[in-house]
């Protein structure tokens, strides 16, 4: 792999590497799941320093050594910055990060997962909707998303209403998936389904959703 790309995607994850290194992954449109070094991107001058953060989406201008990819350039156009101004949302948003780097893979077409990451942690910035619902609605989607959805368990314990919204947030594009809200006794319901569909597909403990649990 030698010359330079460029692939639009975010950054999953980041960590340090030397004395002034980083390590990024990247969920790219392109290419999936990459990890890639930022030479010097912890130096107070870098231009990467700042573009080198979990959450930063855009164009990422990258040379394909013969075993790694090192970021040169990044043209970012969503910092998501009002994450970062909540602090309840701002662990919720880490965790979609989270889950995104466990289901996706290097050389795999994870254009739809990129695009419920955005438009995820765009809802999770949205006044009118409930961080606890923007998770629900994530976890389902990436489980369907993943071929691993396995209907609505149970479907005559639930309100019409949750049944409804299960089908909804399934068979909906993902432009349109946070377009609603629910009553409390329906979110608590798709909570359960939520649960049920996140144990059935993620087979270890997330970190961060230990903190989310706590808030």
């Amino acid at each position: 792999m030698q010359g330079v790309t460029e692939l639009t995607g975010m950054i999953l994850k980041a960590e340090p590497v030397n004395d002034y290194d980083r390590r990024v992954v990247l969920l790219t449109k392109e290419r999936g799941k990459i990890s890639a070094f930022a030479r010097g991107a912890r130096k107070p001058n870098s231009k990467l320093l700042a573009a080198t953060n979990p959450f930063c989406f855009g164009i990422f201008k990258l040379y394909e050594g013969r075993t790694s990819y090192n970021v040169m350039e990044a043209d970012i156009s969503n910092y998501f910055e009002g994450l970062r101004e909540d602090y309840e949302s701002a662990f919720y948003g880490m965790y979609f990060l989270e889950v995104m780097d466990y289901y996706t893979r290097e050389n795999n077409d994870e254009k739809e997962f990129l695009k419920l990451l955005y438009q995820s942690l765009r809802a999770l910035m949205h006044e009118g909707l409930s961080n606890v619902l923007v998770r629900y609605i994530f976890e389902i989607k990436a489980v369907v998303i993943n071929g691993e959805f396995p209907g609505i368990p149970d479907e005559e314990k639930w309100e019409e209403s949750t049944r409804y919204a299960v089908t909804y947030i399934a068979a909906t594009g993902i432009e349109k998936l946070y377009t609603f809200t629910v009553t409390p006794q329906v979110l608590a319901q798709l909570g359960e389904i939520a649960d049920d569909c996140r144990s059935r597909s993620i087979d270890r403990p997330m970190k961060s959703l230990e903190i989310v649990d706590k808030l």
